[in-house]
């Protein structure tokens, strides 16, 4: 993998500086866009941002280099996994928080309409 992943001889500091300390900084994004109910369009800049960033942690203390395209789309992309999925799961949680009449969650990352057997299963507000 290295080479397309990371470009160190280990993979160690790969999946510590942008797994580990970037993906606390994706998720912390995610989440933090989610709850002020910003747009996911916002997040993707966001997380374009926090790239760079990651990539000059890359440079500045691996000795990696800062220019390269190649390794920052790897970073951004593991960072959009994490931070997309993190707003995904903080959007679903304040759903069915904030509209429990509403909503009930139907997985980590969905919602479905509430249904009662008072009303044969079907959703308590239609959707229109």
């Amino acid at each position: 993998m290295q080479g397309i992943l990371y470009e160190t001889p280990s993979a160690l500091p790969f999946l510590f500086v942008t797994v580990i300390l970037g993906g606390a900084a994706a998720w912390a994004t995610g989440k933090s866009c989610a709850g002020t109910w910003r747009s996911q369009s916002i997040l993707f800049f966001y997380l374009l941002l926090l790239g760079v960033a990651i990539r000059f942690i890359h440079f500045s203390v691996l000795g990696d280099t800062l220019f390269s395209l190649h390794y920052y789309v790897v970073d951004t992309i593991v960072l959009m996994l994490i931070g997309f999925f993190a707003y995904r799961y903080t959007r679903v949680s304040q759903m069915v928080t904030q509209y429990y009449w509403l909503h009930e969650r139907a997985g980590p990352l969905s919602w479905r309409p509430v249904t009662t057997p008072a009303t044969g299963g079907e959703p308590i507000a239609k959707s229109g």
